[in-house]
Formats: structure tokens, C-alpha cells, sequence
């Protein structure tokens, strides 16, 4: 006798779960950016405002080093939109066919800096300093793929230390790598972005900034295949509003 009671409180359930499903919105889309791993902070919000303003749109992130997104690019991963950490692979990805050229632009500047972990008793002014036989550690992106380790490297270069540091180096896949490398204590420094160590304030200390390198400047894209390209163009569009570039102000990255 207590089957039909059951059954019935089942199906009250299922359709209590079902109406409590938000209603698809008709017509929606989904635009897929793919971006270097020091927008992982700025993007999402600046996305957020961009829905807001497009009803029925959803953004996408895919946050990794910006060699890897290529690559995965390259590889027919789809992708509306792409935007670099450098300058270097975004010209790559325009020799290789994969972006729409007309739609390249700047959005973005960043700072390399040299971090070290909040605790260090090292006293360190700069890069020069890395040399140092107290210094056993030092955690950069990989150059072949990452734009923060390529800025590294050019650094490094000019000063005429890569050599001598070379033999301490902690390659991280993605500034991000770096930066928990760094944070957590397992190097005794580390090359990142500005905008990385102002997220981990209270666990790394900057030592100092650093030139001696390619301006770093951030460019975006629409990808060649997407079949959004008039939703992507807004997005590029909506990257400039005064709305985004706020945002990107309140994570420290400055006007190109």
C-alpha cells in the first residue's frame, strides 16, 4: 500500500527539480575566448558586464599560457577570440592563417616584476642580484611558451647574467605556475607580471620592476574559424568600453 505514495512523492520531486532549472533563454550563444593566464582575474568580470549588456550571450574562458592556446588553436580547439600575453605568438597565430588580421588590437600593458616569497630574508635589488650563491632557486615561465618567461629571458639577456642564472632556473608552465612556485616557497624568486603579484599580496613582496625588455603589450583577436565573428567584433568593441577598462585599472594593468 505504500508504493503509489512513493511514486507519487517521486514524481513531485522530479518536477519540483525540473521547474526549479533555469529557463533556457532562446537564441543564446556562447563565445569562447581563449586568454593568457594573467587575465584570469580581470577577464571573468569584464565578462560578466558583457553579458549583462548582451542578453542571451554567454562568455567562456580558457585560461592557460598563451603558446598552449595557440597550439590548441593550431589544433582546431573552437575558439571566437583570442587574446595574447606578448606580441610574438599573436603574430604566429596571424602567419599561420588563424586570426581575422582586421580585427588585431591592442588592448593592454603590463610590468614584468621580480618577486620573491613574503618571508624572504634575502636581500635582493634586482635581477643583478640573482647571481648570488644565496640565491638557489629562480622560478620563470618557459620561454618557448610563455610570454612572462620570454620577458624574463630578454632581461636576463641584456644584463648578461642568463648564463650565470640558467643553471637555477624552475620553469613554470603559465605566470600563474610562477606565481604559486613563488608564494608557496618552494623558489627563493621569481619573474611574473605585475598584475599576478598585486593578486598575491601577503605572500610574495615585489623586489623590484623590470626593463630590459619588449614592451609588453597585450593583443586580441578573432579567430579566423569562429562563426561568431559579429559577436567576437563586440567583445573586442566592449574590451575598450569605459566599463572594462576600469576593470582592468582595479587589476593594475594600464592603457597600451
Amino acid at each position: 500500500m505504500k508504493w503509489p505514495n512513493i511514486m507519487a512523492l517521486g514524481l513531485l520531486a522530479f518536477w519540483g527539480i525540473a521547474l526549479a532549472q533555469p529557463t533556457p533563454v532562446l537564441g543564446a550563444q556562447e563565445l569562447t575566448v581563449s586568454a593568457a593566464a594573467s587575465l584570469t582575474n580581470a577577464f571573468p568580470e569584464i565578462g560578466k558586464s558583457f553579458e549583462q549588456q548582451h542578453p542571451g550571450t554567454q562568455v567562456i574562458f580558457n585560461f592557460a599560457a598563451s603558446g598552449p592556446l595557440l597550439q590548441q588553436i593550431a589544433q582546431g580547439a573552437p575558439v571566437d577570440v583570442f587574446a595574447s600575453a606578448d606580441q610574438k605568438i599573436m603574430n604566429q597565430a596571424q602567419e599561420k592563417g588563424l586570426l581575422v588580421p582586421a580585427s588585431r588590437k591592442n588592448f593592454v600593458s603590463n610590468t614584468l616584476v621580480l618577486i620573491v616569497p613574503q618571508d624572504s630574508k634575502l636581500t635582493l635589488a634586482g635581477p643583478q642580484d640573482l647571481v648570488l650563491p644565496a640565491v638557489k632557486r629562480v622560478a620563470v615561465g618557459n620561454p618557448a611558451t610563455v610570454p612572462v618567461g620570454r620577458y624574463a629571458q630578454e632581461t636576463l639577456t641584456q644584463g648578461r647574467v642568463w648564463e650565470a642564472v640558467t643553471p637555477k632556473l624552475i620553469l613554470g608552465e603559465s605566470v600563474r605556475q610562477v606565481l604559486d612556485y613563488v608564494s608557496r616557497g618552494e623558489v627563493d624568486a621569481g619573474f611574473v607580471f605585475a598584475t599576478d603579484a598585486a593578486i598575491a599580496k601577503g605572500k610574495v613582496k615585489t623586489v623590484a620592476e623590470v626593463q630590459g625588455h619588449q614592451p609588453i603589450i597585450y593583443p586580441v583577436a578573432i579567430v579566423a574559424a569562429s562563426p561568431k565573428k559579429a559577436l567576437a567584433q563586440a567583445f573586442l568593441d566592449f574590451l575598450s568600453a569605459p566599463d572594462s577598462v576600469a576593470i582592468f585599472s582595479k587589476y593594475g594593468f594600464g592603457q597600451p
